[in-house]
C-alpha cells in the first residue's frame, strides 16, 4: 500500500479534501516513497484559522517559562525519535547519514532549546523621563507575538531551516502555518507527531503541502490572516512572496540565494584552506545556501590549490546514504539536475577548464535511476560567465587567480548577492581588513559554517532581508509595544 502524507491542522492530520495529491520520489533511486496530499484554499484557511484560534487559548495564555518547558519537551522527543527523523530525513533528500546525523536533525532539535533560553533572557527597555510638572514619567517596552506566522521552508536542509523558523516563532508566543517544500515534505509533518505527544495545543503548529503558484504557498503568503511570513529559498521566489505581503503589509525575513566567494591567500594554512573550501563546495551536493561557488587563490599557491581540490573532487565516493564510505550524495531531484547540468554545459561551451568532475556518475543497478551528478571544479571563465555570476546550487566552483588583496575584494565583492564568504589568511590584521570589507552577512576566517545561533544571520543585496539568529530573531517574530506612565 502507498504510503500517504498528509497534512497537520489543529492538532490532527487530515487529507485534501479534493484528494488531490502528488509523488515524493526518492532522489537516490527515484522510487516512490509516499503520496503527499496537496491543499487547497480549504485546508491553508483552516490552517490559518485554526492558528488564530490557538493565539487566543491555552497558548496565549502561557508565561514564558511554560512555553519554554515546552519546547524543551519538543527537542528531547525529537532527540528520543533520532532515528525515525534521520531516515525521514535522508529518504526525502539523499544524503549521507553521516551529514543528516551531525547536522540536521541535532541542529533541528537544538534550535527549540536555544530559543526557549533566548527569550526568557532578553530584556525590554525603559526609560525616566521628566515632565513640565517634575513628576516624571516611566516609559518600558513589552514584548508581544506578531500573531500567525506562515513559514516557507527549502528542501536542503528541511528540518534544520524549519525548527531554525518555528523555535523562535513558538518561543515568543505566536502560532505557525509551515508550508514545507514539495520535495521534502516528511519531516514537518512527523514533527506534527512530536507536538501532539508533549501536549503543544491544537493550532499552534499546523502543516500545509503543496507548491508555491496556485497552491499552497501563494494561498499562504495571501492569506488576510498571516501577520507574517518568514521564507528560505532562491531570490526569485522570494521576490514573488514579498509582492504577496505587500498588500496587506505584512512583515516579512527573507534569506535568499548567493553566489559565495571563499578567497585563500598565500600565507593560509594549505591544508585548513582546502578542507574547509572542499566541505563548502561539495558539502550536501552543494545545495547549501552558504556554500562556495566562486573561489579566488592568490597567484603563488593557484596551481597547487586547484590541483589539490580538484583531488579532492575526484575521491568524493557517491552511493547510498548509509555507506560509511559514502562522501556525496543526490541532487534533489532529476529537474535539478537538469538545471545544474545545464550550467556544465555552459561552462564547457564557454571554454572552460574541466579541472575535476563535468558530468554524471555511472551508477549501478537502481542507483542509475537517481539524481546523481559529480562534484565539478573549473578555472579558465571570465568574471562575466554565467557560471560565476548565477547561482547553480551544485556541487561545482570556479576557481580564479588574484594579485592583490585589494583585487580579492573588488572580485569577491562583484555580485548581486551577499550572503556569505571565507577568507584565509594567517594574517590576522588582513583577516580584520578583508572580513570588514566583503559585502555579506557573514564571513569565515579559516573556517566555514560554524555558527553561534546568538549572533545574527542573514544576507546582503539580493541574499534577503533581516537577521535571525538570538536576540535578532525576538525582533521579527515580536512587536515592542511602548508603554507610557504618567507620575
Amino acid at each position: 500500500m502507498t504510503k500517504e502524507t498528509l497534512h497537520f491542522i489543529n492538532g490532527e492530520f487530515v487529507r485534501s479534501a479534493s484528494g488531490k495529491t502528488f509523488e515524493n520520489r526518492s532522489p537516490i533511486d527515484n522510487k516512490l516513497i509516499a503520496k503527499v496530499h496537496e491543499a487547497g484554499r480549504a485546508e491553508v484557511d483552516a490552517a490559518v484559522r485554526a492558528a488564530k484560534d490557538a493565539l487566543n487559548g491555552p497558548w496565549g495564555r502561557m508565561t514564558v517559562e511554560e512555553r519554554s518547558k515546552m519546547l524543551y519537551a519538543v527537542a528531547d522527543e525529537i532527540t528520543a525519535r533520532f532515528d525515525e527523523f534521520l531516515a525521514a530525513e535522508v529518504a526525502d533528500t539523499g544524503k549521507p547519514v553521516s551529514l543528516a546525523s551531525h547536522i540536521d536533525i541535532p541542529r533541528g532539535a537544538a534550535n527549540f532549546k536555544v530559543f526557549a533560553d533566548t527569550v526568557k533572557n532578553v530584556a525590554t527597555e525603559f526609560f525616566q523621563m521628566p515632565t513640565p510638572d517634575g513628576a516624571g514619567a516611566l516609559n518600558y517596552a513589552v514584548r508581544v507575538p506578531k500573531g500567525v506566522v506562515a513559514v516557507i521552508c527549502p528542501w536542503n536542509l528541511p528540518l534544520l531551516l524549519m525548527t531554525w523558523k518555528v523555535g523562535p516563532a513558538l518561543a515568543c508566543g505566536n502560532t505557525v502555518v509551515v508550508k514545507p517544500s514539495e520535495e521534502t515534505p516528511t519531516t514537518a509533518a512527523l514533527l506534527g507527531e512530536v507536538m501532539n505527544k508533549v501536549g503543544v495545543p491544537p493550532g499552534v503548529y499546523n502543516v500545509v503541502h503543496g507548491f508555491g503558484p496556485d497552491s499552497a504557498g501563494e494561498f499562504l503568503t495571501t492569506h488576510d490572516d498571516v501577520d507574517a511570513i518568514t521564507f528560505t529559498g532562491e531570490t526569485r521566489t522570494g521576490a514573488a512572496i514579498m509582492k504577496a505581503a505587500a498588500p496587506g503589509i505584512k512583515a516579512t525575513s527573507m534569506e535568499l540565494g548567493g553566489k559565495n566567494p571563499a578567497i585563500v591567500f598565500a600565507d593560509a594554512d594549505m591544508n585548513v584552506a582546502l578542507e574547509a573550501t572542499v566541505r563548502s563546495v561539495f558539502a550536501n551536493c552543494g545545495q547549501v545556501c552558504l556554500g562556495t561557488e566562486r573561489v579566488y587563490v592568490e597567484r603563488p599557491i593557484f596551481d597547487e590549490f586547484v590541483r589539490r581540490l580538484g583531488d579532492a573532487a575526484k575521491a568524493m565516493k557517491p552511493g547510498r546514504p548509509e555507506e560509511k564510505d559514502t562522501k556525496i550524495g543526490p541532487l534533489i531531484s532529476h529537474e535539478h539536475r537538469d538545471k545544474v547540468l545545464s550550467y556544465y554545459k555552459k561552462a564547457k561551451d564557454e571554454g572552460a577548464t574541466v579541472v575535476a568532475g563535468g558530468g554524471v556518475p555511472r551508477m549501478a543497478g537502481e542507483l542509475a535511476e537517481g539524481s546523481w551528478i559529480e562534484p565539478t571544479v573549473w578555472t579558465g571563465l571570465p568574471e562575466t560567465s554565467a557560471v560565476v555570476r548565477e547561482e547553480i546550487f551544485g556541487p561545482c566552483c570556479h576557481v580564479t587567480p588574484f594579485d592583490t588583496e585589494e583585487e580579492a575584494i573588488r572580485l569577491a565583492n562583484d555580485t548581486k548577492y551577499g550572503l556569505a564568504a571565507a577568507v584565509h589568511t594567517t594574517n590576522l590584521a588582513r583577516a580584520h581588513r578583508v572580513g570588514a570589507k566583503l559585502e555579506v552577512g557573514i564571513c569565515w576566517i579559516n573556517s566555514w559554517f560554524l555558527r553561534d545561533l546568538r549572533t545574527p544571520f542573514g544576507g546582503t543585496k539580493q541574499s534577503g532581508i533581516g537577521r535571525e539568529g538570538g536576540v535578532h530573531s525576538l525582533e521579527f517574530y515580536t512587536e515592542l509595544r511602548n508603554v507610557c506612565i504618567k507620575l
